[in-house]
């Protein structure tokens, strides 16, 4: 009972911090003269600050280290929390907007998954759409990491908490002795890409607006958009260039962003085979869909495909979830391709989802050593992945991810299927909401959204989207008896 309590107090200390986000949609409002949202604002943030601060005080006693176990727990409250009390601008703000759909529109953004109910997004307040995309740039990264970066004097389980929350199945490599440093390190290279995100769209020919709020998305592979008709508004072959080339950034590893930046060479960029699988998985895709779209008459000319093959296939394959046209109207294998590819595009320590481009590698590698071991059944074959050999661990780690992976989303499907929605729509529905990437197909694909959806079936991706930002074991670990076990 202690140690929960010591997470309860952490999470309240955490939801002050989280507090201070609203500051951003104040001072927009504060630009903007809208003085009913700023009230709004300000009203959720003190709402905000004094629930957890009275979590906080209530449980100050109970202040401590927390054990791994316990990592988790937090890790999950604290996903599960600020959705819920990041609903309250939106809540006040737009009219007739349930819980559910509010939740819902806050979950898909702190956990970049950028699937929205909301419609006539032209004309929301900036404010609103401001926290939106904060949202997804705050998910980004990872709020915990965040935490962990800038309030050592939380006094909890700091790397507890980093592996529970970081992507990927090789949490324990570290860029600098201790954690908060690499978390901190971690943060300054995703501002630095972000703020040249924000210049280089408004070159482009944004508005600062739409610049901070798409750059925001394109960081965090969130994929809101200040507009309904998302990239497809601007209808600017720049501005899907400059997103083309950002979105494949958030795409890779930061760790390897950081130590490019520290030594000042490319280097690693060579030396990541994960990131380079990314890269040439996607090009070779890009032109492989953009001559199937010619081929098949969708497109008049070759570049015009490529132009619009390329923007949406980088979008969904990196699981951000932008789209400059209806892709659904396409012939079916080319939006099933991309919705395949968000399932193993990003690469692990990125800002994306799905099952992660290294796993992907690992089960292709661990395929090739069951023949060897088929034919040479003595033979020693340790699995090597860009010189460094994968211990077994990993491996078996990997395959269960898989399975569950695999089983959440036959399930969540499934369950949508027995609501009353149709194949198509549910099935992509799940993928795109498991692999945070955004829209899906039939009635949730890139002309429509997801508030065509029944409150169980919100429900239903909203769970999907948080196990699969929290990469499943976190989430489904609670579930097991042994965890509650002493």
């Amino acid at each position: 009972m202690g140690r929960t309590l010591t997470v309860i107090h952490a999470l309240g200390l955490m939801l002050v911090v989280f507090s201070l986000a609203y500051l951003m949609p104040v001072v927009t409002a504060l630009i903007y003269g809208d003085v009913t949202v700023l009230l709004d604002f300000l009203l959720a943030m003190v709402w905000t600050a004094a629930f957890g601060g009275l979590m906080w005080m209530v449980t100050r006693r109970y202040k401590g280290e927390l054990s791994i176990r316990h990592g988790y727990l937090l890790v999950v409250a604290m996903w599960t929390a600020m959705p819920a009390v990041a609903t309250l601008p939106l809540l006040l703000v737009i009219p007739d907007l349930s819980f559910t759909d509010a939740y819902f529109e806050t979950m898909s953004g702190i956990t970049t998954t950028g699937a929205t109910v909301l419609t006539g997004l032209d004309s929301l307040p900036p404010a609103i759409n401001i926290w939106r995309h904060e949202l997804n740039w705050l998910g980004g990264m990872g709020i915990i990491v965040l935490a962990v970066a800038i309030l050592p004097l939380l006094g909890i389980g700091g790397r507890q908490l980093f592996k529970a929350e970081t992507p990927g199945p090789m949490k324990d490599s570290a860029l600098t002795p201790r954690i908060t440093e690499t978390a901190r390190n971690l943060w300054l290279v995703y501002l630095g890409i972000t703020i040249a995100c924000i210049v280089s769209l408004k070159l482009a020919g944004m508005n600062w607006l739409d610049a901070i709020c798409h750059a925001f998305s394109a960081m965090g592979l969130g994929g809101f958009s200040t507009h309904d008709a998302s990239i497809g508004f601007f209808n600017s072959p720049a501005i899907e260039a400059v997103l083309i080339v950002f979105m494949l950034l958030a795409a890779m590893n930061f760790a390897t962003h950081f130590l490019v930046w520290r030594s000042k060479s490319l280097a690693p960029y060579r030396m990541d085979v994960e990131g380079l699988s990314t890269v040439g998985l996607v090009l070779i895709s890009c032109v492989g869909i953009a001559g199937f779209l010619w081929w098949q008459g969708t497109y008049p000319s070759f570049w015009t495909a490529l132009r619009h093959a390329s923007f949406n296939l980088v979008s969904l394959a990196t699981d951000c979830g932008f789209a400059s046209v209806d892709f659904n109207q396409w012939p079916i294998f080319a939006p099933l391709w991309m919705l395949f590819l968000s399932c193993i595009t990003a690469s692990s320590g990125s800002t994306g989802g799905g099952i992660k481009m290294i796993r992907t590698l690992v089960l292709v590698k661990q395929a090739g050593r069951e023949f060897v071991k088929l034919l040479h059944p003595s033979a020693i074959n340790p699995m090597k992945i860009g010189g460094q050999v994968i211990p077994n661990t990993v491996v078996f780690s990997v395959l269960g991810f898989i399975f569950l992976y695999f089983m959440s989303v036959v399930t969540l499907t499934f369950a949508l299927l027995i609501s009353g929605l149709d194949f198509i729509s549910a099935f992509s529905a799940v993928i795109a909401c498991i692999n945070n990437a955004g829209p899906g197909l039939g009635v949730v694909g890139p002309a429509s959204n997801f508030g065509v959806l029944t409150d169980f079936q919100t429900w239903v991706c909203t769970i999907a989207m948080l196990i699969g930002r929290l990469e499943i074991f976190t989430v489904l670990i609670l579930f097991t008896p042994q965890f509650w076990r002493r």
